[in-house]
Parts: C-alpha cells; sequence; structure tokens
C-alpha cells in the first residue's frame, strides 16, 4: 500500500458538492402533469431509459476526480525527519603528498597511507572487518581535509552513505603549490565546524603522517581553541618513522620505488590529544584503530535530528485525465 498524502488537502472540501451536482442533473424539469402513471407500470423500459442515470452519475465522479487532481495526491519516497541518539564527529584527514608512501600492508601488499585511511574511515563509520562494535550509524560525521591548505569536504550528516563515497574519491596532492602539512589549519577548520553544532559530546578524529609545515594556525592553538569549545581530539600518526618507500619514475619514464626519510610529528600529537582530554594513536595498520572506537563508544550521548529534502511521486495527473475522460464520456 501507498503512503498516500494531499500537498494541498483543502481543495477536498469541494468533494461536498458531489451531492449537490448529482440532484440538480437528475431533478425532473417536466412541466407536464398526468393524474395517473398506471397506464405505463408494464410499458418495457428501453436501454436509453436504463442508462439514464449513468451521465449525471459520470459528471459527479469526473467533478470528483478533478478535485482529488487539484488537492495533488502524492506518495514521499523517504521518511521526513530521522531523530537518533548519537555524537558529532568531523573527521580531519591529511592529503599531502607523503601519505602516498607504501609503508603499510593490507592483504599482503604494500598500499599508501592514505588508502589505509580510508578503508579504516569505512570500517569507523559502518563497522566492517573489525571488532569494534556495528559502526556509528547514529552519530553526526563529517569531513574536512588539509595539505597546504585546508577544506570542509563535507559538512555534519548523517548520511554516512554519501559521506563513504566522497571519502572514496579522495586523492594526495599532486600540484607542488599546493602540497604541505597545515595540521593546525585541517583541526581548526574541524573546530569551527563542530562547535556550531547542538550535540552535547564532539570530537575531532584527526590522521596525519608529518610534521606542520604549512598553514597560518599553530596546532597547539587549534587544540587550545578545541578545548575552548569542548571538543575531544584523537589524533592519529599513520605510517613508520624514518625511510619509507614512495612511488618514483626515472628519466627513462620507468616507475620505481625510492626510499625517502619520512617523520611524525608525534610530541606534537600527543600534546594536542592530552590537551583536549583525548588519545594519541599510532596507526601501522587498521586494527591499530580498534581502541578508538572503544573509546568513543564509552562517550555521552545526545539527541541529534537531521531534516531531509524528499521527493515524492506525483499522482495528480492520472486523476485529472480520468476526470476529462469522465466528462467527455458523460
Amino acid at each position: 500500500m501507498f503512503d498516500w498524502e494531499f500537498c494541498d488537502p483543502w481543495f477536498l472540501i469541494l468533494l461536498g458538492l458531489v451531492p449537490l451536482i448529482i440532484w440538480l442533473t437528475t431533478r425532473s424539469t417536466s412541466i407536464l402533469g398526468f393524474s395517473s402513471v398506471e397506464l405505463f407500470a408494464h410499458t418495457p423500459r428501453s436501454l436509453r431509459q436504463r442508462l439514464s442515470i449513468l451521465p449525471p452519475l459520470l459528471l459527479a465522479i469526473s467533478f470528483a476526480a478533478l478535485v482529488i487532481g487539484l488537492a495533488r495526491p502524492r506518495t514521499p519516497q523517504s521518511e521526513t525527519r530521522v531523530n537518533r541518539d548519537g555524537i558529532a564527529i568531523m573527521m580531519v584527514v591529511d592529503l599531502s603528498s607523503s601519505m602516498d608512501a607504501r609503508d603499510l600492508v593490507k592483504d599482503d601488499r604494500s598500499i599508501n597511507r592514505l588508502s589505509v585511511v580510508k578503508d579504516v574511515f569505512t570500517d569507523f563509520v559502518f563497522g566492517e572487518g573489525t571488532t569494534a562494535g556495528k559502526g556509528r550509524p547514529d552519530d553526526l560525521l563529517g569531513l574536512v581535509t588539509f595539505a597546504r591548505y585546508a577544506d570542509s569536504v563535507c559538512p555534519l550528516t548523517l548520511d554516512h552513505g554519501n559521506l563513504a563515497n566522497i571519502v572514496k574519491d579522495l586523492e594526495i596532492v599532486s600540484i607542488r603549490s599546493e602540497d604541505g602539512t597545515a595540521v593546525g589549519d585541517g583541526l581548526g577548520l574541524a573546530v569551527e565546524r563542530l562547535r556550531r553544532s547542538k550535540a552535547k559530546s564532539k570530537v575531532a578524529i584527526l590522521l596525519t603522517d608529518g610534521v606542520t609545515n604549512a598553514g597560518v594556525i599553530d596546532p597547539i592553538k587549534a587544540a587550545e581553541l578545541a578545548k575552548q569549545y569542548d571538543i575531544k581530539v584523537y589524533s592519529i600518526g599513520v605510517g613508520t618513522n624514518g625511510m619509507a618507500p614512495y612511488p618514483s619514475v626515472s628519466v627513462f619514464g620507468r616507475k620505481r620505488m625510492v626510499a625517502q626519510p619520512v617523520e611524525i610529528d608525534e610530541k606534537t600529537l600527543q600534546k594536542i590529544a592530552d590537551e583536549t582530554d583525548g588519545k594519541y594513536f599510532r596507526a601501522v595498520d587498521k586494527d591499530a584503530l580498534a581502541e578508538i572506537y572503544g573509546e568513543i563508544d564509552q562517550m555521552e550521548r545526545t539527541k541529534v535530528s537531521e531534516l531531509k529534502y524528499l521527493s515524492y511521486t506525483e499522482h495528480f495527473s492520472l486523476f485529472v485525465l480520468a476526470g476529462f475522460g469522465l466528462l467527455g464520456f458523460a
């Protein structure tokens, strides 16, 4: 059964005129009177006489169909509002060129750090392939990315499927002028988005693999701002320290792996977490993030809601066509 509703239900008041239409179209207009009708008692009725009630009935039905068409019957394709218990979480992801280091392993093969971050994010949202639970279906989630500049990619939302598709399309910065690691700017932008949320519990999960070398906001200052708005920061250092293999193209156009020095500013990441009552983690593989889920699951939850703009299937045209068709037939 369709969940029918009317866009303009006040037009249905006009349905009260249907009995009047039937009465006006069936009342007798003869001015010739008879003292007795016994003469016609045994006269057989013709087909036209038997169907004499049909035109007024069709007129009444066509009027009713047109009125229903004016009221615009329709069926919604989804729920109008989602109300759930959850927290507000902003993911802050590093997209600098160092995220292309191939020092992490998945399914016995080396992949770059951003690929691991994408997998971790999907596991965090949907709880796939982890021991952390069933994901975060009731939480408002958003995404901020940064390299030399920070960018708010997705606002806080309950539409996790769309957010997962956005994460899937993330790419490492390839333009040299936009490369860098602006940890402070990324965290500061996440704080700006979170502070506007009405959720009582707010969390930023910062994933980076390097040392701040760009941006205008100092990471510690951004952490202090997060603390001011009661935002916890879980900082995650992705990858290894020391030397890590990077893809490179030789002068002959051949692809090869070249070892380059890498460094994670664990001291700053630890200080950011401590400043905001969060925790610092090292992510050498996906399983290293399981502890984060346990920490966040124990946080205070609050009521959040998200208004969705619906798409409807309109049915008024069927009633309008039926109304005019019956009117012509009458």
